[in-house]
């Protein structure tokens, strides 16, 4: 646990790389598109060769905490804006994996899909409006916030760090 929590935000990424890479028998395909751009996805791993739209999402977030509600609105938002435009699928998966792991008000929210969809709504012009893309705001329309509505909320989960390593 020691040794993780000293790699930077990049070796970060590469460590859940090798280690979803690592669990070959679940999936056909794993890559990497951390960094700018990656419209909140860093690590992609794909079950299936022929079929990109079936997808798993492990978001990595270096914090020097465990992570918090205020620490993946942006995530949540980032998911939820390019999935409306088309740009892929929603995920069937999406684990937020951290060296801190997750804190207690967070792993509760995990628990309660539908407490963290409400947070997600009431954290939009706070958290996701100003920051989802540089060109500009991006207000919870009403196409938008149907959108949203219609994702399940529990596919968002968080994997401990212990489980990594092991």
């Amino acid at each position: 646990i020691e040794r993780i929590r000293l790699f930077s935000p990049r070796q970060w990424e590469e460590f859940v790389l090798e280690w979803a890479h690592s669990l070959r028998a679940l999936y056909a395909r794993v890559e990497r598109c951390g960094g700018a751009g990656d419209m909140g996805r860093d690590v992609v791993a794909t079950p299936n060769a022929t079929d990109a739209n079936v997808w798993e999402n492990y978001q990595c977030k270096h914090y020097d905490h465990p992570l918090m509600p205020s620490d993946i609105w942006l995530e949540l938002g980032k998911l939820v804006y390019y999935t409306h435009l088309g740009k892929f699928t929603v995920p069937r998966a999406y684990r937020f994996v951290a060296p801190q792991g997750a804190g207690s008000t967070l792993s509760k929210l995990f628990e309660k899909p539908e407490d963290l969809r409400s947070g997600l709504i009431k954290n939009w012009d706070a958290k996701c409006r100003p920051s989802i893309t540089q060109t500009g705001e991006v207000p919870l329309s009403p196409e938008l916030l149907t959108h949203l509505k219609s994702i399940d909320f529990s596919i968002f989960r968080y994997i401990p760090p212990l489980k990594l390593i092991d």
